[in-house]
């Protein structure tokens, strides 16, 4: 077996900046909507928005069904980051399985695109130093737990490196997280082992019925020492506690002093959902869950399929 990445500590940031707490204000050209329950309703902007830069999910929001980025969202993305706004692809995915689509956008070389968020908010990658900034684990303790609890259920859990998935059998719902990711899979005999070493994030994969029962029983055992959602009907995620992709954007955001009321946030799903509440400028695809929906400032009119962000962008940013 291949040796797994050596991992840092559980928190662990390359800064030594600081700067004051970010507020969450309610951007001037905000129009609230009768109802803000009821999604039905339009969710839009009065007017041009003041970003200065975009966290972008991946899945239901950039890409369409087929996993494809259509010529006339990459040609917004870049007159987006020509315009000054840093375009930051933000992804449950690790680094590596994010740079396939960076490189579609061809916006890393500036100095707009040199940011790709991974893995849920625990991983910060600056691609022109070529390294991690901001690196975060779930504690070891945490991770066995949930291993343990999931094997109770006929369940085969994975943890990341860059370049591949490791889990302890492979299985139906691995090969799907393959598929999806293009990383490697590599099954790992003695899996508890490799947990101890601390991971960003835990993925357990399986049936829907099966992953919401397994949800409620994680967040009464582990729910007070880490974060606990379901990204997709079939993936069960784990995260360090505190953490997710709306505390990486404030993270970066802080560093290169950007208030937040400039920071916008494109998302579907619950693992958008710390950045859909804490950007100052949310916008949720129509696609997207209603309580997604329900949460976001602004929401889309067309969905992932129909070019939905770039034309949200086109004519409300650009």
């Amino acid at each position: 077996m291949a040796s797994p990445r050596l991992l840092l500590p559980r928190f662990y940031v390359l800064s030594t900046s600081s700067s004051l707490p970010l507020l969450h204000l309610i951007p001037p050209c905000y129009t609230a909507p009768m109802n803000s329950s009821s999604s039905s309703l339009k969710k839009l902007p009065s007017g041009k928005l003041p970003v200065k830069i975009m966290a972008i999910d991946l899945d239901d929001t950039l890409l369409r069904e087929d996993l494809t980025i259509s010529p006339y969202t990459i040609q917004t993305l870049q007159r987006a980051a020509a315009a000054g706004i840093y375009v930051t692809l933000c992804s449950g995915r690790t680094d590596n399985a994010i740079l396939p689509f960076v490189r579609q956008l061809e916006v890393a070389g500036l100095e707009q695109g040199r940011f790709i968020i991974a893995q849920n908010g625990a991983v910060i990658y600056d691609l022109h130093l070529r390294r991690e900034i901001l690196y975060r684990t779930v504690e070891p303790e945490v991770l066995l737990v949930a291993n343990e609890i999931a094997a109770e259920c006929g369940l085969f859990p994975e943890v990341y490196n860059p370049t591949t998935i490791f889990t302890a059998q492979d299985n139906k719902w691995t090969q799907v997280d393959v598929g999806l990711t293009g990383l490697h899979m590599e099954v790992v005999q003695d899996f508890p082992r490799l947990l101890r070493q601390g991971h960003p994030k835990m993925v357990i994969p399986g049936e829907p019925e099966v992953l919401l029962k397994l949800q409620d029983e994680l967040r009464k055992k582990i729910g007070s020492r880490c974060v606990i959602f379901i990204s997709k009907p079939y993936f069960l995620e784990i995260m360090p506690y505190n953490c997710g992709k709306g505390e990486a954007l404030q993270w970066l955001c802080q560093r290169m002093a950007i208030p937040n009321d400039h920071a916008m946030s494109f998302g579907d799903s619950m693992n958008d959902e710390s950045m859909i509440r804490l950007a100052g400028l949310s916008v949720a695809m129509v696609n997207g869950l209603e309580s997604i929906k329900n949460m976001a400032r602004f929401v889309t009119e067309y969905s992932n399929n129909e070019d939905g962000l770039a034309r949200f962008i086109e004519d409300y940013v650009l």
